[in-house]
């Protein structure tokens, strides 16, 4: 085929793709719909003009789009790997792996039943054999949900719902085909009934497989991509290679599951991306994947959809029942999934409810697109599945991915808005009055200063104002008439707007170089968490989140136990060393938001809803010093470290922006400003390396800050240090239980305990013990302690304790204090000078 010819058909297809986004934004409609009908129609005018005898001249132009040299290995090998990585590389994975319990089970459960469904339906409608009907069943429970999640994120949906839907769908697409690639192979054999056990055991082997693949090859890639750190095109073309090889090493050295590997391999970079590479080159990257996505999936639509009437061409009437049971059978297993399943999860408190409106249109926006329609392809050229099962497959695929394009997405915003989605709430219609009056009287007064500064007409003047004082006046009334919003619904509006300021400060920051990419995801995701937290639980969500950011998480807690127990600190040291970043990212952002509350939120929801946010903002900003004040107290001097890092990253912003300026202005020319910018990069490079940390415990130095240890010589303190046992406890965590054994005391470091005895409640801080009582008397533990601020304890058990109160007067004169405020005779606890020991120890001594 002529090469100019192959090239001017394809340019022109990607004219059509250029014009496609923009038609179906005026149409209201999801753009995959209208590729496929742009596809449908190309393809149709297509085999009109080759077989027409009305005109031979567009014949070589038929031609040349129906005979495209592109086939089924294309799609499999090139575009699909694009479409998954591009998605991984897009998530906020953080946020994903809150919700990988509905996700995982969502995907892998929804991807089976609508397999058997499909599958054990037509084999009971149909002659086909069960292995064909199982793999069309594979085909068709994949689903694309970008039509949906595009209209639930326009309707201001729980994004905690976009995100899992969007989870699900990537994971579906895997396992999806990973479940083809195993049917596939059933029917290339001439396996007409494959023992569906045997089958389903493989599965797990093809996972494990794959996704190890794709972990390595991405460790590999950013490895090496990290070694080329200031070259950017060369990072991103490793980037570029790595689903590929993924994808064909799985697929052709161990047999496991390529599209595993690649999603495997995309979740990988994106964990691992930002903290290794430069940020810049970190989001070239990224638009580069949005690209080549965007233009791969687009592609298989529309090549896909000029075979459709081709493949139609040799349906027959008893094809039409087929694919209704296809349609009623993949229905089914929706159903199952959104009005089973999901209400199973939400009763064990591992998803969130899911209102049946929100379910009604998952149902029907569960679309089949490209993956679809690119594996449909795939059987149809294979040379080893027999004709008759070709055709049955290209037909139900493509005839059920049709009515899903045609029907259920040139109606799902209709059902949409039937259901009320996407319509604003009481709460959210009486605040955006309130809005537009208080944006009108800014706008009045900026527009005011603007005139005076321009000199304008008088009359003009006169005129336009009294037309925007008739829409302000309007404006007012239409709030007062509203204003019986409740003030606990104001804060918690007032605190989804801080929480939003909060993040777009964050982005601010990380596009400065204040805040760095390896902590840009976390805070982030922190600061997503809570504007969910705060729609769904109001003020209690947000405090729950704002104390889950400050938190000691799972991680960081098996990272405590593989350096105490088996002396691996490389985990500890590295969190520790991002705890210490994130805590004094946190800081700096938190003191930024009081004047957002003063200058705007103030303004719309009132004095008292500012005060109340005021003070709530107080306490986050005490639990982040606090945190950081316990880290400071462990690790001397890193802190600082860290501080001088960002004053050095803030002088280089500034330095940038003034080279910037004076090369805008003309001060100096192009050679001058790149020499100027070559140099600033290699001194910001040294800049971002973050300083080492030394895990290892300085605990003499800690030890020695209480003042109840002051007394002790350096070898008795040395001894000390190593009995004592770091714990980390979160806010509201029981550190002691009432009557449980008493065989420990506690020192705190750092954070506040909240001790409750006999109807009592009292607070220690940092530099007090508890603990101690329950062991002098030798009776069970009476109080119960729970941390109210993330703390940091150290542990001394019964024996070590008694030693060193013998031989510490302050630590006595600490307990006899102690034994005072409890009203406990200190007698009890000491003969004479000594300290009573338990009836065992006196007969040993």
């Amino acid at each position: 085929m002529d090469i100019v010819l192959v090239t001017t058909v394809i340019a022109s297809l990607f004219l059509v793709i250029g014009a496609a986004e923009p038609l179906a934004a005026r149409l209201k409609l999801p753009y995959s719909v209208i590729l496929a009908v742009l596809g449908v129609l190309i393809g149709a005018a297509a085999i009109f003009f080759l077989r027409t005898e009305l005109t031979d001249a567009l014949n070589p132009v038929a031609e040349a789009i129906l005979g495209l040299p592109i086939r089924s290995n294309v799609f499999l090998y090139v575009f699909l790997p694009t479409l998954l990585f591009q998605a991984t590389l897009g998530m906020n994975l953080r946020r994903m792996l809150d919700d990988w319990v509905p996700i995982l089970v969502l995907a892998v459960v929804a991807v089976v039943v609508g397999t058997l469904s499909v599958g054990y339906a037509l084999s009971w409608a149909s002659a086909l054999p069960l292995a064909a009907c199982l793999l069309i069943g594979a085909i068709v429970s994949t689903t694309d949900p970008s039509a949906v999640v595009t209209i639930f994120r326009s309707i201001s949906a729980p994004r905690r719902l976009a995100r899992i839907i969007e989870g699900e769908s990537l994971l579906n697409d895997a396992a999806a085909i990973a479940l083809f690639g195993l049917f596939m192979g059933f029917v290339m054999l001439g396996m007409p009934d494959p023992d569906l056990g045997a089958a389903l055991a493989r599965f797990p082997i093809l996972i494990v497989g794959g996704a190890f693949t794709g972990w390595l090859a991405a460790r590999v890639a950013v490895w090496v991509m990290a070694l080329f750190s200031r070259h950017e095109l060369a990072q991103i073309s490793i980037s570029v290679a790595l689903p590929y090889l993924a994808y064909i090493g799985a697929e052709q050295s161990i047999g496991a599951s390529g599209v595993i590997a690649v999603v495997a391999a995309g979740l990988t970079l994106n964990l691992t991306g930002p903290g290794r590479l430069p940020p810049q080159a970190w989001t070239n990257l990224r638009e580069l994947w949005d690209v080549l996505a965007h233009w791969a999936g687009a592609l298989i639509f529309i090549l896909a959809a000029l075979l459709i009437p081709r493949l139609l061409e040799e349906v027959r009437v008893g094809d039409f029942v087929l694919v209704g049971v296809v349609i009623l059978a993949a229905i089914a297993a929706r159903v199952v999934i959104l009005w089973g399943l999901l209400p199973l999860l939400t009763a064990l408190r591992l998803s969130p409810a899911v209102e049946r409106p929100y379910r009604v249109a998952i149902l029907w926006g569960g679309l089949r697109g490209a993956v679809t329609l690119a594996l449909a392809l795939a059987v149809t050229e294979s040379f080893r599945v027999p004709d008759g099962i070709q055709r049955v497959v290209a037909i139900l695929a493509t005839g059920f991915t049709l009515l899903t394009l045609i029907v259920q997405g040139t109606t799902l915003r209709w059902v949409i808005g039937r259901l009320g989605l996407d319509r604003l709430s009481p709460i959210d219609e009486a605040l955006s009055r309130q809005v537009v009056a208080v944006a009108l009287q800014t706008v009045r007064e900026d527009v005011a200063r603007t005139t005076e500064n321009y000199e304008l007409s008088h009359d003009t003047v006169r005129s336009e104002a009294k037309r925007f004082g008739e829409r302000l006046e309007a404006a007012v009334k239409s709030a007062e008439d509203s204003a019986d919003i409740l003030d606990r619904d104001r804060v918690t509006l007032g605190l989804i707007a801080l929480a939003g300021h909060e993040r777009d400060t964050i982005l601010a920051r990380v596009r400065e170089r204040t805040i760095s990419a390896r902590m840009a995801e976390q805070v982030l995701s922190d600061a997503d968490r809570l504007i969910e937290g705060t729609r769904s639980q109001g003020r209690s969500g947000y405090n729950r989140a704002a104390r889950r950011s400050v938190a000691y998480g799972r991680g960081f807690r098996i990272a405590v136990v593989l350096n105490g127990r088996l002396r691996l600190s490389g985990p500890l040291a590295r969190m520790t060393a991002d705890r210490f970043e994130l805590l004094l990212s946190q800081r700096l952002i938190l003191r930024d938001l009081g004047a957002f509350i003063d200058g705007r939120i103030r303004r719309i929801h009132g004095k008292r809803v500012a005060e109340l946010l005021h003070e709530l903002l107080a306490r986050r900003i005490e639990m982040v010093e606090t945190s950081l004040e316990g880290l400071r107290l462990q690790y001397p001097g890193y802190a600082e470290e860290l501080e001088r890092r960002f004053i050095r990253r803030t002088a280089l912003r500034l330095e940038e922006r003034e080279y910037t300026a004076m090369r805008e202005d003309g001060l100096i020319g192009a050679e001058v400003y790149t020499t100027l910018m070559q140099d600033l990069d290699a001194r910001r490079a040294v800049a971002e390396e973050r300083p080492h940390l030394d895990i290892a415990l300085q605990r003499a130095e800690l030890v020695r800050q209480f003042p109840l240890f002051a007394e002790l010589d350096n070898a008795v303190l040395k001894r000390l240090g190593r009995a004592l046992q770091t714990r980390y406890v979160n806010a509201g965590e029981v550190i002691i239980r009432k009557d449980s054994a008493a065989k420990s005391v506690f020192f705190i470091a750092s954070g506040a305990v909240e001790i409750e005895a006999a109807g009592q409640t009292w607070r220690l801080g940092r530099g007090e013990m508890f603990g101690q009582m329950a062991i002098l008397l030798q009776k069970a533990r009476r109080a119960e302690v729970r941390a109210i601020a993330p703390s940091t304890l150290l542990v001394l058990d019964e024996a070590r304790f008694r030693r060193l109160l013998e031989r510490s007067e302050a630590l006595q004169d600490a307990v006899r204090a102690s034994a005072g405020k409890r009203g406990v005779d200190p007698a009890q606890l000491f003969d004479g000078t000594n300290v009573v020991r338990p009836p065992e120890d006196r007969t040993s001594g």
